[in-house]
């Protein structure tokens, strides 16, 4: 079964305790520490599998925690490191941190493999604190914890042209004629369920994939049918081919589809009405003749901006002209796949606890809240989304921020300004 999206739980392994423990020996009546260090604890790795062509196995499994560093021993013996967990995915799979929706990794390119969560560093053993006045420290340094963090995973398509058009318009057929895919074609009214995808060989080995992407109704863009998976395995091609059905078998307004289509596209992302569009009017071996007034209205809406052409994804008729017209497209591209850049670093996130803040009473009402800590969240939380405000109040509650403000007498209605933003407290 195919499946293109799924939410999980990672946790990195804690950190093994260091050791507190002193020397035993014959005739020494108070030997010095001997605490081990703490193993470290082990990653959450994400790595590319070529064999996976979907995220099907993550709807069973939800959760993913790698194994927790051993504590130190006697006799300086330091724990054993816990293993790493790796998780395989499929290539084109994007990794966005689940309360924001930010990016954390994309498994294309060059990424193959990325550790996404780091495991705790072991703590230091006795033997490390004892000093001249302090021989015989009996303390140790705790692991440091886990890193933990709530995912959303999305397979986008590794495509460079991307086949868009309303059901029933022959998508599935034109690329079992010019790809070595083998979709299931038949009279749908309704859409393919998976993007198929396959390689277009031509003359001179300059060759591209082609993806028959789920199939389009008007509302895609808010999640109505389809639209979704269709619109997330859009967003890596650099050309899109518009297929329409030029003999209007079904009724259809060839030149309505083309203009819904791009209204959905650019209500889920902007920049893909940027890239370079072509319209494919199929269906020709049901026309008499090269051309037929359907063709004509195209041409006449959407040339010279974007180049028609007519053809028979049945006979083949056309088909070659514009296989070349769209590697002419391509070529005006970087080789390279579409990668998206990180924008959340998990390492970052679990550093700023490190960080300082200041919380402090301005005047009767009015209360501050600054640090570097704090100004490192707001970077990255958008607080105009619901999910956003729902974070930072978690934030505010977990790093006690909440609680420094209610010992400082703060009531329901005061005033709370941080770094530009004011909000009013309610408890």
């Amino acid at each position: 079964m195919f499946a293109d999206f799924a939410k999980i739980f990672i946790k990195s392994g804690k950190g093994g305790d260091g050791h507190v423990s002193f020397r035993r020996e014959l005739y020494v009546a108070n030997g010095g520490p001997n605490g081990g260090d703490g193993g470290k604890g082990g990653d959450i790795i994400f790595e590319v599998d070529k064999g996976l062509n979907t995220l099907y196995e993550f709807r069973h499994n939800h959760h993913y925690k790698a194994e927790s560093g051993q504590e130190g021993g006697k006799q300086n013996k330091t724990g054993k490191n816990g293993a790493d967990l790796v998780i395989k995915v499929p290539e084109g799979t994007v990794i966005r941190e689940a309360e924001t929706g930010k990016i954390v990794a994309d498994m294309s390119g060059e990424n193959r493999r990325v550790t996404v969560l780091k495991g705790g560093r072991g703590g230091k053993g006795n033997q490390h604190y004892a000093t001249a006045t302090m021989q015989a420290p009996k303390y140790a340094q705790p692991g440091q914890k886990a890193m933990e963090l709530n995912v959303t995973l999305e397979l986008k398509s590794i495509a460079d042209v991307g086949l868009a058009g309303f059901p029933n318009v022959g998508k599935s057929t034109l690329l079992s004629r010019v790809t070595n895919a083998d979709p299931k074609i038949a009279n749908y009214h309704f859409t393919t369920l998976n993007p198929n995808l396959g390689v277009v060989d031509l003359e001179g080995g300059k060759g591209f994939v082609i993806a028959d992407i789920p199939g389009l109704i008007e509302g895609a863009s808010e999640g109505v049918g389809l639209g979704h998976q269709f619109l997330r395995h859009i967003e890596r091609t650099k050309v899109i081919i518009h297929m329409v059905d030029a003999a209007s078998v079904e009724g259809r307004n060839p030149i309505e589809d083309i203009y819904a289509i791009n209204k959905e596209l650019e209500t889920y992302n902007p920049d893909l009405l940027k890239r370079p569009q072509v319209i494919a009017a199929n269906k020709m071996d049901a026309v008499f003749g090269d051309t037929n007034e359907i063709i004509e209205k195209i041409k006449a809406e959407f040339e010279p901006e974007i180049k028609v052409f007519p053809i028979s994804a049945v006979s083949g008729k056309g088909v070659k002209e514009l296989l070349f017209y769209v590697r002419e497209l391509l070529d005006t591209f970087d080789d390279a796949p579409v990668v998206f850049e990180q924008e959340y670093d998990p390492f970052e996130f679990q550093d700023q606890k490190e960080l300082p803040f200041t919380v402090e009473k301005l005047e009767d009402g009015l209360y501050s809240v600054e640090g570097p800590r704090i100004e490192r969240m707001l970077g990255y939380t958008n607080l105009d989304s619901e999910k956003g405000f729902i974070f930072f109040q978690n934030f505010m509650k977990d790093n006690g921020i909440l609680k420094e403000l209610e010992d400082l007498g703060i009531q329901d209605g005061d005033t709370v300004k941080i770094y530009g933003h004011q909000f009013d407290y309610y408890k």
